[in-house]
């Protein structure tokens, strides 16, 4: 499921778990879960934003050469 989130998606998952560490009203058990999901929301915000430097730098490269 979370790896059809778009970056935007993505993005927003991670800031609300970062608001919820940020809060400090979590118990340790919850906040580590709240690391786990911001981990993985971060990951998937990584890999979108890798994907479309890829998808740029090879539309350049094929404008470049015609």
């Amino acid at each position: 499921m979370s790896q059809d989130l778009t970056y935007e998606q993505a993005l927003e998952k991670l800031d609300e778990q970062l608001k919820l560490l940020e809060d400090g009203n979590l118990s340790l058990e919850d906040a580590l879960k709240a690391v786990d999901n911001a981990r993985l929301y971060l990951r998937i915000c990584t890999e979108r934003l890798e994907a479309a430097r890829k998808k740029i730098e090879v539309r350049g490269e094929g404008e470049a050469t015609e």
